[in-house]
């Protein structure tokens, strides 16, 4: 199973390691899932991660960012633009639709309404993918 991680169950699985985000995040690192990004998700999972307000210890912070870099599939996604809410947002469903993603974790679902049917991606909530993962025998 291959996912795109929005940084927001990134936050949280370092925060609350033992609910589901950090469950997907477990997942990821140890390669039971695959992890698809591209520069631009992993230059906002570095910013985002390394805000003051998290306390995150910075170094520990590369290492990770550095971890997840390479233990990922990394995508172009050029030319696979997208409509959303939230422009921000839009890297993660392009990386998700042109690397063929399984589905788009993330916490805020409603962030990635789009009139294409999010180019046949689907977005799931932490609790809902770690569902599905156990459904699969992978959690």
């Amino acid at each position: 199973m291959r996912i795109v991680l929005d940084t927001n169950v990134l936050v949280s699985g370092l925060l609350r390691p033992h609910g589901p985000p950090g469950r997907i995040l477990d997942s990821v690192v140890s390669g039971a899932v695959g992890l698809l990004v591209d520069d631009r998700i992993l230059r906002e999972h570095a910013e985002v991660l390394a805000r003051p307000r998290f306390g995150f210890d910075r170094e520990v912070v590369l290492q990770l960012v550095e971890l997840l870099a390479e233990g990922a599939d990394h995508v172009d996604a050029s030319g696979t633009a997208v409509e959303i809410p939230d422009p921000d947002d839009a890297p993660f469903l392009e990386v998700a639709i042109a690397g063929g993603a399984d589905a788009l974790v993330t916490g805020n679902a409603r962030h990635f309404k789009t009139r294409d049917r999010r180019g046949g991606v689907q977005i799931l909530e932490p609790a809902a993918f770690v569902a599905a993962l156990g459904a699969r025998g992978n959690a």
